[in-house]
């Protein structure tokens, strides 16, 4: 009969998978989003982040950049304080619709999906902040200063505000271009009425070349912060889903230790629910092979009966193998130490499996290490370790072959239990197989003595609450050797006795 797993365990493992369906829908969905709302080609969060960085630099860079403002005022200031006083006015203004842009920018909620908005402020305020450049251009030369000074009054502010402009407002794109597009309109026009003066000309062309340079030297510097920022968010990404598939995992963990503890602890509590009614079946079916109560009669029942009686056994011992297994599992298993002889364990395992390997003319060698000091541990477990590894020898030993059961030193001062066969080997790929539970080979399969495949762990299990090594050694059409390593830390040493003296 089938026991379904826990409605709990479906509901979390349900859970778990559609988790992990969400946070693959959760990040299409964003890189979605990030296509549709990006103007440049940037994920908005990383848009946003420039924008948070083109505020900070505006800010740091607010005190050098409003020098040029002041040396174009003295410049202008030398041929006339009117012209200064409306140049000055003018920055003031252009300079305080900036600041005040910054300023809503950083007391508002920044959402992604506002990005395009607040890039397109930025960009209306770069004009406004370059429009002062546009009329110092346009304003009548000083005719009082000479025409030396009204040009060098245009082209180190203008110039110097383009380099300025190139350190702290690279984050914004195309901010070069924005801020000085009203200064290339009007170098244009004036080159169009003062297309005779050579020095005028030069003056002009040097600006109009001055903008697509620091432009360039803008784009640089945004894109090295470009490539900080996506290595920064990407970073912040992959950790969040790192984190997130942890937490995943560890809670699928969790689920899968709380499934097996359940069901090894089921199993080591039914004990008593199937022993009772198997040993009832046996006991019953022995008193009617034996005829205690009478003769059955009829031959062929007397055969059903020994059928039962073996099948019953059976099944028996498949459920007693796979009681021990999960009260390892479980944690139930209590050993009872004490000292014993492996030598003396090994030796009495022998008669129980001497009339199977008399019926199929297989020899077992004993190679025993005598004057072997005792081991401490429990006595019922060793033997089953010894008895059930000395069965799969026998089982899969073929008519006429040889075992070898061997109990001697370690080199580390432990002891050791071998057999070894010479039966048809294990293939190195299934030795995994094999060794997991209810795992059998393909010599196990084809042979007509199937087990359960519950042995060897059990012998793994029981070998390891001793804290020794259990080893499989096989070549295919060589053997199979199997070892039981103890360490030297359950040998009981033999102290020699004291000598009094008089």
């Amino acid at each position: 009969m089938s026991v379904a797993a826990p409605p709990s365990f479906d509901k979390s493992a349900a859970r778990g998978r559609r988790a992990s369906r969400d946070v693959e829908l959760a990040r299409t969905v964003r890189s979605a989003r990030d296509r549709l709302t990006s103007s440049s080609g940037l994920p908005p969060r990383i848009e946003l982040e420039l924008l948070d960085r083109h505020v900070e630099l505006q800010t740091r860079w607010l005190p050098f950049s409003i020098l040029p403002f002041v040396a174009a005022s003295g410049l202008l200031a030398l041929g006339s304080v009117d012209e200064a006083a409306i140049f000055a006015t003018v920055t003031l203004v252009c300079c305080a619709l900036s600041v005040f842009v910054f300023d809503r920018f950083e007391r508002a909620q920044r959402r992604v999906f506002e990005v395009v908005r607040w890039t397109r402020t930025f960009a209306a305020a770069q004009v406004a902040i370059g429009m002062p450049w546009a009329v110092l251009v346009l304003w009548p030369a000083c005719e009082s200063c000479g025409p030396g000074a009204s040009y060098l009054a245009r082209l180190a502010p203008v110039l110097g505000a383009m380099a300025l402009t190139a350190l702290g407002g690279f984050a914004l794109g195309h901010a070069i271009p924005l801020t000085f597009l009203p200064l290339c309109g009007a170098l244009v026009y004036r080159l169009t009425i003062d297309g005779d003066d050579p020095l005028a000309l030069t003056t002009d062309g040097i600006l109009l070349a001055a903008v697509p340079f620091f432009a360039v030297v803008a784009g640089r510097l945004r894109g090295a912060l470009v490539e900080r920022c996506r290595h920064r968010t990407e970073r912040d990404q992959l950790v969040s889903e790192i984190e997130t598939a942890r937490i995943y995992s560890d809670d699928a963990r969790r689920r899968a230790e709380e499934a097996s503890l359940a069901k090894s602890r089921f199993l080591a509590t039914m004990s008593h629910e199937l022993r009772t009614p198997l040993n009832a079946i046996l006991g019953f079916s022995e008193v009617i092979t034996n005829e205690i109560l009478g003769p059955v009669g009829n031959p062929t029942y007397k055969e059903y009966v020994q059928d039962i009686h073996s099948s019953g056994q059976h099944l028996l011992d498949l459920i007693n193998e796979i009681l021990d297994l999960s009260r390892v599992e479980a944690g139930r298993y209590t050993l009872n130490e004490e000292a014993v002889d492996l030598v003396g364990v090994a030796s009495g395992c022998i008669a129980y499996v001497q009339m199977k390997a008399d019926a199929k003319s297989v020899t077992i060698v004993e190679q025993f290490e005598h004057g072997l000091p005792q081991l401490w541990g429990d006595p019922r477990s060793l033997r089953q370790v010894v008895l059930n590894l000395l069965s799969n020898a026998v089982k899969f030993t073929p008519n006429g072959g040889r075992v070898v059961l061997r109990v001697g030193w370690t080199a580390g001062g432990g002891q050791y239990v071998s057999i070894r066969d010479n039966g048809p080997g294990i293939p190195a790929e299934e030795i995994p197989t094999v060794l997991s539970s209810f795992g059998q080979g393909s010599s196990a399969i084809k042979s007509a003595e199937q087990g359960t495949g519950l042995g060897l762990p059990i012998v793994q299990a029981l070998v390891k609450l001793h804290d020794g090594e259990f080893e499989l050694h096989s070549k295919l059409r060589e053997g199979t050797e199997v070892l039981a390593i103890f360490p030297h830390s359950r040998v009981l040493e033999v102290m020699p006795a004291l000598t009094e003296f008089g």
